[in-house]
């Protein structure tokens, strides 16, 4: 397969134009809408109640059944349609409109639906699963384009059960989960808290801010020198730190930040990129995620603190060690990687 590289300018040796270009957005593009339909390979995840559970991704998910497993198809239907509002000139035509049409019904969304509701998967995809489909809800909430409103129609009952999962799960989580991976609790309460506000529900930002609070206020001292681990894709300390800027006031995080990374104070402190030995792992390429998340993660913290603006150095280089890398050359990168970078620029850009 013809190796696709993402291509940049270099402006600087820590900084490039992260405005996206079209060029850009094309090949970014070209990665979920590739995937949405490829049913194999396929990482179901899901819990087998009995013989009657046997059945082909698409018969349990008829929506979410590409790109290898569910959550991973959910953030690529997130990127298309985050790029088809920004460079409506990437479905000239139309072709990928018509199958979010077929896909995105309401007959679909029920089946989706119902397998949440099933005493067996109740808990399936918590909670990193759960935030990108409240992103993906957010993102055709607030695009104003007649289909984009029939499909945010379609599935809104699935995202308002993923709110009722969330109300319900925060006040048993006694501790917090602070993996590197999918079941990061920070990363998930910060995309969450993302949708809360969008759609202005007080009682779901509410839950989110007071379990926050309760899980992580206390918090000093996390170690970035055990970062990363082998496969991965989130820094534990860092979307701690994402997520609490966004619920803490300027001054009382600043206090909190400074007992819990000292180092990002420091801006001699050296923050490597994780770096990847092998991109046809699919553990292994986790780290070049890991790199566009930090991204993330620095970006926004050095907008809430602007003393820290260095940061965005700091993040520019973790950036671009992974983007140059991201091909369509395996599945076990492609599928997913695009989205970690799309959301990276995303949040530099709505931070100016």
């Amino acid at each position: 397969m013809k190796r696709i590289l993402f291509l940049f300018t270099i402006i600087s040796s820590s900084a490039f134009a992260q405005e996206l270009k079209i060029e850009q957005a094309q090949k970014i593009f070209e990665l979920p809408t590739h995937c949405i339909t490829i049913e194999y390979p396929n990482k179901l995840g899901n819990v087998l109640g009995s013989d009657a559970d046997l059945k082909t991704p698409k018969q349990l998910r008829p929506i979410f059944y590409g790109c290898f497993d569910w959550h991973s198809s959910v953030h690529g239907f997130w990127s298309i349609v985050k790029l088809m509002k920004d460079f409506p000139e990437l479905d000239k035509n139309d072709e990928v409109r018509k199958q979010l049409n077929a896909l995105i019904t309401t007959e679909n969304v029920a089946i989706e639906k119902a397998f949440f509701e099933d005493k067996n998967n109740r808990n399936f995809e918590r909670t990193y699963g759960w935030a990108w489909l409240l992103q993906l809800q957010m993102e055709l909430n607030n695009w104003q384009d007649a289909d984009a409103q029939q499909w945010a129609k379609n599935l809104q009952p699935l995202s308002d059960l993923i709110v009722e999962k969330y109300n319900g799960y925060l006040p048993k989580l006694v501790y917090p989960v602070r993996t590197g991976t999918h079941d990061n609790t920070a990363f998930g309460l910060s995309l969450a808290i993302d949708y809360a506000r969008s759609v202005n529900d007080k009682a779901f930002e509410q839950v989110i801010i007071e379990n926050a609070n309760r899980l992580y206020l206390k918090d000093k001292g996390c170690n970035l020198g055990f970062e990363p681990s082998g496969s991965d894709f989130l820094s534990a300390c860092l979307e701690e730190a994402l997520l609490m800027s966004k619920i803490t006031p300027t001054k009382e995080y600043k206090t909190w930040l400074k007992a819990f990374l000292p180092q990002l104070f420091d801006r001699k402190h050296e923050l490597k990129p994780g770096i990847v030995s092998d991109r046809t792992d699919g553990q292994l390429v986790h780290l070049d995620g890991l790199n566009f998340s930090r991204a993330t993660a620095l970006y926004q913290i050095a907008h809430k603190l602007p003393e820290l603006n260095y940061l965005n150095t700091w993040a520019d280089h973790h950036f671009n060690y992974s983007f140059n890398n991201i091909s369509n050359d395996d599945y076990m990168g492609s599928h997913w990687l695009g989205t970690f970078a799309l959301y990276a620029l995303k949040t530099k850009q709505e931070l100016k």
